[in-house]
């Protein structure tokens, strides 16, 4: 089981449930994942930045 790299709590994620581009946080801070990977299962820490700037382009793409 991974863990998180900010807190070092073990991350609960059931493999079985999850597909490659999905985001799942830490339970205890919140950091947040990107799947990247399901077998072996590989984490990309998700950037705050990047994230809320694609959010902000699918809403301004659907405005349209």
């Amino acid at each position: 089981m991974p863990a998180c790299p900010e807190c070092e709590n073990a991350l609960d994620i059931d493999t079985d449930d999850i597909e490659e581009g999905d985001v799942v946080a830490c339970d205890e801070c919140g950091t947040e994942f990107e799947i990247i990977a399901t077998d072996p299962l590989q984490l990309s820490q998700v950037e705050e930045e990047g994230y809320d700037d694609e959010e902000a382009d699918l809403k301004d793409e659907e405005e349209e």
